[in-house]
């Protein structure tokens, strides 16, 4: 006669049987135990009645108590350890279908990925839907899309965009995630305002990014790629860093980083000049620079070329010394850089070019755009700083404007900002004249607008 197979399934019901009937015959046990003992007590007690030398001693109600509690603790693990053999764990599932969400319009093209908004035929909602870059990878899966997708799963925040999951098409190179979508980008935004944001305003974005930022900081998290136009806000106030596709996880000790990396507009001065190791640092940079974009409605620092970009970030906060940077000097790119003392200022511009900010806004935006990453402000103690506390308070979310959504209705126009880095990289050195285009053309040249230059050892 045959017998039908068994399955893993059926091993594991048996198994878990097994457990069952071994723990009740163990219960058992012990209550037999307890009862013969109860009954040897008896008999030694009736044994002695008669002799006045060893009267019985009366049975302890507290110790008869102790033994129901015992017997009822030992029922009560018994219970706990089946509610562990009943256990539901979770199942590795197969990735949704790209053929579930139906998409609508195109949104934005960037290095990592092109963004359509689409529609969820499962339940009607509206989302974002990012297809990660695949054509010319050759080894596998990017290590940048899976670092994008491990340091969303792990930021989540109410200020970071919120991960959804990831969908595949019909070939192992159509991988999309899908996010939450969100009306408008930060960039597109103030450019499409008649008149900049007011200084509440101001305060209640910049909390915001600042908290979602200190939240990826305390998880040894870099974004590497901060900036307006990844600072996505809704109509109702609030606003969620987006494209993580430059992010990492940094430590302690620092691993080694790549250089080329955050946009040139919003990158720190120790990144231009080649450092082989940063932190969070350069986020703070990136933050300084999107503070004072949204207080001039224009970027801040609009630099041609890392030298055009050092020397507008020198302009405005002052050439670097030794007592207000004291490594500056060992930095690669430092050595072939410079500088003359008689063009560029020796103190910062920054009270100059913003005449409207209060003494504890200048304070914010010179620590935040300190040229000395050791000496620059955390996240942290941004979320402390007193500037937040003065008038005018942060303005509400809820009493924000609300504007009509490009990204929902019509294709985006192209930036005419400078994108993130492609690929990282070893950054371009400041004395390389393949990285710069033969802008010096092997001569010793003046930086655009900079009064300074580069001696071209060889």
């Amino acid at each position: 006669m045959s017998t039908k197979p068994k399955s893993r399934w059926d091993d594991d019901t048996e198994a878990t049987a097994a457990e069952l009937a071994r723990l009740k015959a163990e219960k058992a046990a012990r209550k037999a135990l307890k009862s013969q003992q109860k009954k040897k007590q008896l008999q030694s007690a009736a044994a002695d009645g008669g002799s006045s030398a060893a009267p019985p001693s009366p049975p302890a109600p507290k110790r008869r108590k102790l033994d129901r509690s015992d017997e009822s603790n030992a029922g009560d693990e018994d219970e706990a350890k089946l509610k562990l053999l009943r256990f539901s764990a979770p199942a590795i599932t197969p990735c949704a279908h790209v053929d579930w969400y139906e998409k609508l319009n195109h949104i934005e093209e960037g290095s990592y990925g092109v963004v359509s908004r689409a529609r969820d035929s499962r339940t009607g909602e509206i989302v974002a839907l990012k297809r990660l870059k695949l054509e010319r990878e050759t080894d596998g899966f990017p290590i940048t899309s899976l670092r994008e997708i491990q340091t969303l799963m792990a930021a989540r925040h109410e200020n970071v965009v919120n991960l959804r999951e990831v969908v595949v098409g019909g070939t192992l190179k159509d991988v999309f995630i899908v996010m939450d979508f969100i009306e408008h980008d930060l960039k597109t935004l103030s450019e499409d305002m008649q008149e900049p944001f007011l200084q509440s305003e101001v305060k209640t974005l910049m909390l915001q990014l600042v908290s979602a930022t200190a939240l990826m900081h305390s998880r040894w998290i870099v974004h590497r790629d901060l900036k307006t136009s990844n600072l996505l806000m809704n109509n109702r106030g609030q606003i969620k860093v987006a494209d993580f596709g430059l992010a990492r996880y940094t430590g302690d000790p620092m691993p080694p980083l790549t250089q080329l990396v955050v946009t040139l507009w919003y990158r720190s001065p120790e990144l231009l000049l080649g450092a082989k190791e940063y932190g969070t640092t350069v986020d703070m940079w990136s933050i300084g620079c999107i503070f004072g974009e949204l207080l001039l409605k224009e970027p801040l620092l609009r630099g041609k070329n890392e030298v055009d970009q050092l020397a507008k970030i020198f302009d405005l906060c002052g050439t670097p010394t030794d007592a207000s940077w004291p490594t500056f000097r060992k930095l690669p790119n430092a050595k072939s850089l410079k500088i003359p003392k008689s063009n560029l200022p020796p103190q910062s511009k920054i009270r100059t070019k913003f005449p409207l900010l209060t003494s504890l806004g200048i304070d914010l935006m010179s620590r935040l755009l300190t040229l000395d990453p050791a000496q620059r402000i955390s996240a942290e103690e941004v979320l402390k700083h007193p500037y937040f506390k003065e008038d005018p308070r942060p303005k509400s979310t809820e009493m924000f404007p609300t504007f009509p959504s490009k990204a929902g209705q019509e294709k985006r126009r192209r930036w005419d900002s400078p994108s993130a880095p492609v690929r990282g990289g070893e950054a371009p050195s400041l004395g390389d004249l393949g990285d710069l285009g033969g802008l010096f053309g092997g001569r010793e040249e003046e930086a655009v607008g900079a009064g300074f230059s580069l001696r071209m050892g060889r």
